[in-house]
C-alpha cells in the first residue's frame, strides 16, 4: 500500500444524524481542497442503519426500541452502538483509483491493526453470485469483526468501517447484518478475552497513518 497519511480527528459518542451532518461538512471541505484526507473515530447510540439494498425482511423488530436509519453508503444492515469503533474515511481518491480499490485498502489496513491487537485477520474475496464478503474476519474463528460500507462522490470517499470493540453483540442477532443471515458477528474481546478501546483506538489510527 502506498503512504496516505490522514488527519485525525477523535470523539467519543456521537449521535448517528449529527455525525452524518458533520461527515457531509467534511466532505465538502475536502472536495474543494479546504481540508486534507481525514479519518474520523467515533462511536455512535445504538442504531441499525440499511444499504440502498437492505430488503425489509432483514430489519430488526421495532420492539426491540432500537432505531433503524437509512444512509447512503453501499452496503445492507449493519448495527452501531456503545463499544463499537466507528471509523469514517473522507479521502481523495486518484484518478486511477475507485471506490472498490479504496475499500480494499482498509480492508488490508485494518488486517494489519488487528494483528497488531494480537488477533489474525483477513479480507475475503466475494465468489460470483453471492452477497459482498467485504469486511474483515477472523482467521482462527472465521467470525466477521469489521463492517465496512462506502460510497463516493466527486473523487471524495465518505462514511468507512465499524470494528466491534467491546461492546454489547446480542443486537447483531437481532437482524440480518450485511444481507448474510448466517453471519457471525465478533469482538475483540469475545476473541481475546480482553479489548480495550483505549489500546485499539490508537493501533487503529497508526494503521491509517493518521495523526
Amino acid at each position: 500500500m502506498r503512504a496516505r497519511p490522514l488527519t485525525l480527528i477523535q470523539d467519543e459518542l456521537v449521535d448517528y444524524d449529527k455525525a452524518m451532518e458533520r461527515m457531509a461538512e467534511l466532505v465538502d471541505e475536502r472536495q474543494r481542497d479546504a481540508r486534507p484526507d481525514t479519518l474520523w473515530l467515533l462511536s455512535h447510540p445504538q442504531v441499525y442503519t440499511v444499504g440502498r439494498r437492505t430488503p425489509s425482511a432483514h430489519l430488526p423488530d421495532p420492539s426491540r426500541g432500537i432505531p433503524v436509519v437509512e444512509t447512503g453508503r453501499g452496503g445492507q444492515l449493519t448495527y452501531h452502538g456503545p463499544g463499537q469503533l466507528v471509523g469514517y474515511l473522507i479521502v481523495k481518491l486518484g484518478e486511477e483509483e475507485g471506490i472498490v480499490d479504496y475499500v480494499r485498502e482498509v480492508e488490508l489496513r485494518l488486517v494489519a491493526a488487528l494483528g497488531e491487537l494480537g488477533l489474525p485477520a483477513e479480507r475475503r474475496d466475494t465468489p460470483p453470485g453471492s452477497e459482498l464478503l467485504t469486511g474483515v474476519w477472523t482467521v482462527e474463528s472465521g467470525r466477521k469483526i469489521v463492517s465496512i460500507g462506502m460510497r463516493q462522490s466527486r473523487g471524495v470517499t465518505s462514511h468507512g468501517f465499524a470494528l466491534n470493540v467491546d461492546g454489547d453483540l446480542m443486537p447483531w442477532d437481532w437482524a440480518v447484518a450485511c444481507g448474510m443471515p448466517d453471519v457471525d458477528m465478533t469482538s475483540l474481546q469475545r476473541e481475546l478475552g480482553d479489548a480495550s478501546m483505549d489500546r485499539v483506538r490508537p493501533v487503529v489510527a497508526a494503521a491509517f497513518e493518521a495523526s
